[in-house]
């Protein structure tokens, strides 16, 4: 939703106005998750997608109907869908999507969120599904647990759970349906992870574009000035020159951050590692071979560094691909990062028994 809210704010900027699509319910094995967003501008021009594939073509009409009458529009494909649409999910699964208007002048919060987000700040969306409210935005913006900025909400007390809900779910990517006198509400919050990636390689050049395509906000962090030059980052939101660990201490992290090193030099290393072990970042890894990352322990122990916290580092980092490039070993950390966040096992799907979406 974040990279489709950012595009329907430069259209806006541009002066096109367009149709914004998002997945508001699923069931079975629909091929993707409730609050995945497409686009389409009233120039054609698209971006995103809502089933990979086997719906867009019909979603992609309806949104063209929207943007021609400028009304909000529904529907369900699937099984229990509207059988004027002869399409569905090939997985069997089913989906809802709701379409609605985006003008290209005045006020919209969709403005708002992509400037939130860009800032690495959490946003929580409630949007009306039915009724004559349907398409109002109510928009809460925060840096948890501290701040809060609700400047776009519609204080109505018909709208209250739904805003309570989006309070609750500030700070953690998440969607939910909630029922209110003003009809269905869609409830979506967007907390952009944060990948935090310490020497300027070239496989951290990689890794910054892989990282933003995963949706990461991506900082780079390298304390040496001919390395650490931003031009080399066009995806990174941030290139820091400092001391890695400096940086850290200072740097707000929680379980939604990646800690990713790849300095592979121990002056480097070992005061940003026992500084990365002692937060709350929900993945660490590290480059370098076997050897290295014994000795690499080793040191850590001498720092002080428990046990039960060198348990948590990933090295050698990412997943066994045989890559040898810097882009190949881009791909086999990113990998690591999506099963370590979904819940994958990194095994090949042929030849596994479970389910693919779970």
């Amino acid at each position: 939703m974040d990279t489709v809210a950012e595009t329907v704010s430069r259209w806006r900027a541009e002066g096109i106005p367009c149709a914004l699509a998002r997945v508001v319910g699923t069931g079975g094995s629909a091929p993707l998750a409730t609050g995945t967003a497409m686009a389409v501008a009233a120039t054609g021009e698209l971006v995103g997608g809502v089933s990979g594939g086997c719906v867009d073509g019909a979603v992609f009409t309806l949104c063209q109907e929207v943007v021609a009458d400028g009304r909000p529009a529904s529907a369900v494909f699937g099984p229990d869908g509207d059988e004027l649409l002869a399409v569905g999910p090939t997985c069997g699964g089913s989906l809802e999507v709701y379409v609605e208007y985006v003008p290209a002048h005045g006020r919209h919060a969709v403005d708002r969120v992509t400037a939130a987000l860009g800032e690495g700040r959490p946003v929580a969306i409630t949007t009306v599904l039915d009724g004559p409210r349907s398409g109002e935005w109510t928009v809460v913006v925060g840096t948890p647990p501290t701040e809060d900025d609700d400047e776009d909400a519609q204080h109505t007390d018909d709208l209250s759970p739904a805003r309570d809900r989006a309070a609750e779910m500030l700070g953690g990517p998440g969607t939910a349906l909630v029922e209110s006198a003003a009809g269905r509400v869609f409830v979506q919050s967007l907390a952009p992870p944060q990948l935090l990636v310490f020497g300027a390689t070239a496989f951290a050049e990689a890794l910054a574009t892989i990282g933003h395509l995963l949706g990461y906000r991506v900082t780079v962090c390298d304390a040496r000035p001919v390395f650490s030059r931003p031009e080399r980052f066009p995806n990174a939101a941030e290139v820091v020159r400092c001391w890695p660990h400096e940086f850290l201490r200072r740097t707000r992290v929680g379980p939604g951050t990646a800690i990713c090193v790849l300095t592979h030099d121990p002056r480097f290393d070992i005061p940003l590692l026992a500084e990365a072990l002692r937060t709350d970042a929900g993945y660490i890894g590290a480059m370098g071979s076997r050897r290295t990352h014994f000795e690499r322990l080793a040191l850590l122990r001498e720092a002080g560094v428990a046990e039960s916290e060198l348990g948590r580092l990933r090295s050698p980092i990412g997943l066994d691909l045989g890559a040898r490039t810097a882009a190949e070993t881009a791909v086999s950390i990113a990998a690591e990062l999506v099963a370590h966040h979904r819940g994958g096992t990194g095994a090949p799907l042929t030849g596994l028994d479970v389910a693919i979406h779970r």
